[in-house]
């Protein structure tokens, strides 16, 4: 007999917008998806996507809570019901699950009380995430509601790679270690690649660089993460959007002594004035590179500036863990940035060919936007661009627990 269709509602909630998917994991295919953003400001932008048919609406929306009964709304309005589409669960992306969090969890009162509990470490993450939950279990109460987290993938991090050195007792008590974030899209990516390359997992030794607004490297030795970029909260690693990556930590002690800034407000400048944007007034690559053409100073120098950082800590990662894994089998950019910016792909492997990486430069500027090699085909070292999916990834693991449960 055949099985009943299976769909999963995925949602992602952020400060000021709401994102959801309707995700058939069995099929692996998405069949409806849409946002709601500029939460609370005079006006707000919501579109969904169902079946081909597309519905806009521009209206002040004040909440969360009205948020998603809007999106509702116009999925209804696109022809999709929520009674008939066969969800089974909703699946609600959770970026920091500290210690305790770390497997797919059907969410109750305490696994809510246990994210809101670790906002101090995700500020900008885990508030807004809880608020989504809080409101869709309202909304969908006889409905399985169940939390993905985007640490759980760097659980079981070595410990020379999840361990920072500083005073052993106050990393415990603080519960400070490396968890690393994007372990969703690391997972699936290193997965798919073997798929994609049809090799067994555990054979593979993989980096993985999921390059977005956001931004993370890993180190995956056969299907095991051994290091991540990012660590303690999504701010270490790699130069992101509007996030520094790494700096020396004395920086935040000479801006709080020297020039008397509050803790908060140097938090929010590493948060969301730093990265790309802070040095090149921009963190949309495709405007970087449109200044550094147009040639206009001081705009070309600054956007100049902020790419050239951002290669160079991009390459310092790539180089650290070819050393780390010794034997690099594949290299996988994903994301916005690297699924479709040819040239970041370019300028961080350019000269890696006597360590064993090798682009192939025609491959590398195709425009096709599926699963690709874009390696030279003598490269020891396989690169391939291989588009991320969060949401059908956190569609599986969501009827993976109920398989479970």
């Amino acid at each position: 007999m055949q099985r009943p269709v299976r769909t999963v509602l995925v949602i992602n909630s952020g400060s000021s917008s709401m994102k959801f998917s309707l995700v058939q994991p069995d099929a692996g295919v998405e069949v409806a998806d849409g946002i709601v953003e500029r939460i609370g400001e005079r006006e707000s932008r919501a579109e969904v996507q169902f079946d081909g048919r597309e519905v806009e609406r521009r209206a002040p929306v004040g909440d969360h809570d009205a948020a998603l009964r809007l999106a509702f709304e116009l999925l209804d309005e696109a022809g999709g019901k929520l009674d008939d589409l066969g969800i089974v669960a909703v699946g609600h992306r959770l970026v920091h699950g500290g210690r305790d969090l770390y497997r797919p969890t059907i969410i109750d009162d305490a696994v809510v009380a246990k994210a809101r509990e670790l906002a101090p470490l995700a500020p900008l993450h885990n508030p807004p995430a809880v608020l989504g939950v809080e409101v869709a279990r309202k909304m969908l109460p006889d409905l399985p509601h169940i939390a993905v987290f985007d640490t759980a993938f760097f659980h079981d991090l070595p410990a020379a790679a999840a361990t920072y050195a500083i005073d052993r007792d106050l990393a415990e008590q603080w519960r400070i270690r490396r968890y690393g974030f994007h372990g969703t899209s690391h997972q699936y990516i290193s997965e798919q690649a073997a798929e994609f390359l049809d090799r067994p997992l555990d054979q593979l030794n993989q980096i993985v660089l999921h390059l977005g607004n956001g931004a993370s490297a890993s180190a995956i030795a056969g299907g095991r993460p051994v290091d991540t970029s990012m660590g303690l909260t999504p701010m270490e690693g790699l130069v992101m959007g509007t996030r520094s990556g790494d700096i020396d930590p004395g920086i935040v002690f000479y801006l709080a002594r020297t020039a008397k800034l509050p803790v908060e407000e140097i938090e929010s400048m590493l948060n969301r004035r730093s990265g790309v944007y802070g040095l090149g007034g921009d963190n949309d690559f495709r405007e970087l590179h449109r200044m550094i053409a147009a040639g206009a100073e001081p705009e070309a120098s600054q956007a100049q500036l902020a790419y050239d950082v951002y290669i160079h800590r991009l390459r310092k990662y790539i180089g650290a863990y070819l050393a780390v894994l010794g034997d690099t089998h594949v290299i996988t950019f994903t994301a916005g940035v690297g699924e479709n910016d040819a040239k970041v792909r370019r300028d961080a492997l350019t000269g890696l060919a006597p360590l064993g990486v090798e682009l192939d430069e025609h491959l590398n500027e195709s425009p096709s936007r599926g699963a690709r090699v874009i390696s030279a085909e003598n490269s020891p070292t396989t690169v391939l661009v291989i588009p991320t999916d969060e949401e059908l990834a956190i569609a599986r693991a969501c009827v993976a627990v109920l398989a479970r449960d």
